[in-house]
């Protein structure tokens, strides 16, 4: 087994699981909404308005502005050490603050226009589009915030810190949390004290990290210009990755607006599930995607292209191991997984089984949304942010025209979700070929034979596990919670059990990385 592989199953595992835990607490934070709002109207207005700073996040978080500040801050510190790296680090954070600043006054001041163009079919029901303009209009800010801890995780990243700025983003989840019982009741409607708990919980994402950043020697300037040189080429590299992250927010954006023109819980539904699928994502790729950036970067700037090529086959290979099992639980177990989750207060059985099935439609592009988390670094590395600008274009023009199509069709929101990760896996598929014609030095055999195993250790334990529910629901009903839980637990443990088993059996060399990687969590938090 290559050390480049366990390093990167090493710092991969610290990551994991303080995303996991960020996502353990998300799940929470869904569960109180499902719990408090369900699925109604409150709901629909949150999720849509929440959207708007979140797009922009994508823009100026941890999408493009990381994509193009990493590799340069990795680069500044390989080169010219820690001084040089924390001057560009506080030359981009001023900039960021006032660019950020001018965004969110115009975004409040035009909002109820960027409402109308989200979510068009909010006018039609009263007081529905009113709320959303007022719930985003007061989360704005978050964005300012939300960017700051992004850049500031870019650079812990780069010296060597991985878990606890992973962490960081449950804190987010963290205010929404509190927010849901010690403000929600004294608002009317109670959703706007959600909103306040997204401000909260943006400031502590971004002021947990700074003492991990103090205590590596950084200290606060007030350098500020525009036209340095430095600035510039970051400039110049966030325009393309701009146009690429805006490829992902446009699907988003165009599922939301003809969600909206569906039957009311339609955009709850789609978000629900949309949530829950990115758990593994977040846990298994994001984790793998954030280790991989530095190290890439750093490989590129010694010009050790076998050491880049490395790196890849084991990013991908990890991510294939975790997360297509991941999607596929996820396809036969969504009546299960769901009910657990959400079925409380508010959120009843008919409210889980259309949450379900768009679950199931979502997972179906896990392992492309996975591939592209990881593919997209080796292109930022090599400080090429066309290429998936380009593939990008491809994949949003694909899942516009099954959106429409399937709407015009009738043939309900779960489609939505067909073809959002229909158009993950145009995204992977050409990414991975134009990276193949990058880079000569990757070896895209064993690859792929490594993922034709982890696929049939995986087919087996679906269909066992798909038969053993079907059977279990035709002969009885799991109405009690503790009920639900059982279903649940013993499917997944029958699911792991075998596919672990057959992993084994088929010599997947992830199955012991597996284990290195549990054993060395505890380690990697007390390290970090």
């Amino acid at each position: 087994m290559s050390t480049e592989k366990q390093q990167l199953a090493r710092r991969a595992g610290g990551v994991s699981a303080a995303t996991a835990g960020s996502r353990i607490l998300g799940l929470v934070r869904e569960q109180v909404f499902a719990y408090l709002f369900g699925a109604g109207l409150q709901m629909d207005a949150f999720v849509a308005a929440f959207r708007i700073p979140n797009l922009l996040r994508e823009f100026f978080g941890e999408g493009a502005l990381s994509a193009a500040f990493v590799p340069a801050f990795s680069k500044k510190l390989s080169l010219e050490g820690k001084p040089s790296a924390f001057f560009l680090f506080n030359l981009v954070g001023n900039a960021l603050v006032v660019v950020l600043a001018m965004i969110v006054l115009l975004g409040i001041v035009f909002t109820p226009a960027i409402v109308s163009a989200i979510a068009p079919g909010f006018g039609k029901i009263a007081g529905k589009a009113e709320l959303t303009v007022n719930l985003a209009r007061l989360m704005f800010p978050y964005l300012v915030l939300v960017a700051l801890a992004a850049l500031t995780m870019g650079v812990l990243n780069s010296l060597g810190h991985f878990a606890w700025p992973a962490f960081s983003s449950s804190f987010l989840n963290i205010g929404m949390i509190a927010a849901g019982f010690a403000l929600c009741p004294f608002f009317d409607p109670p959703i706007v004290g959600m909103a306040y708990g997204v401000l909260l919980g943006g400031f502590l994402q971004w002021a947990v990290q700074m003492p991990s950043l103090k205590k590596e020697g950084y200290r606060y300037r007030p350098v500020f210009s525009f036209r340095h040189p430095e600035l510039l080429a970051i400039a110049g590299l966030i325009v393309p990755a701009l146009a690429g992250i805006a490829s992902t927010e446009i699907n988003i954006f165009v599922n939301t607006q003809i969600a909206s023109l569906m039957p009311e819980g339609a955009v709850s539904y789609l978000n629900y599930a949309f949530r829950l699928m990115h758990f593994p994502l977040g846990v298994f790729g994001v984790a793998l995607a954030t280790v991989s950036l530095p190290a890439l970067s750093q490989k590129v700037a010694a010009q050790d292209l076998k050491g880049v090529a490395e790196t890849a086959r084991s990013a991908l290979g990890l991510v294939f191991f975790l997360n297509l099992p991941a999607s596929l639980f996820l396809i036969v177990a969504a009546v299960p997984v769901i009910s657990v989750l959400f079925q409380h207060g508010r959120f009843g059985p008919g409210d889980t089984l259309q949450t379900a099935s768009a679950l199931q439609l979502y997972a179906l592009g896990l392992l492309g949304y996975s591939g592209v988390r990881v593919l997209a670094p080796v292109f930022y590395a090599f400080a090429d942010t066309k290429t998936p600008v380009k593939v990008g274009i491809l994949a949003v023009f694909s899942n516009i025209v099954l959106n429409v199509s399937f709407y015009k069709l009738g043939l309900g929101f779960r489609w939505l979700a067909f073809s959002a990760s229909f158009s993950a896996f145009i995204n992977f598929f050409f990414l991975l070929f134009l990276f193949r014609k990058k880079l000569p030095e990757w070896e895209a055999g064993p690859v792929f034979r490594n993922f034709l195993k982890i696929l049939l250790s995986g087919l087996f334990p679906a269909l066992v596990c798909w038969v053993a529910l079907a059977f279990f629901y035709h002969h009885h009903t799991a109405e009690l919670l503790w009920q639900r839980i059982l279903v649940l637990a013993v499917s997944f443990l029958l699911f792991s059990g075998l596919y672990l088993l057959f992993a084994k059996l088929l010599n997947v060399q992830e199955t012991d990385l597996l284990v290195n990687i549990l054993r060395r969590v505890a380690g990697r938090f007390k390290s970090d």
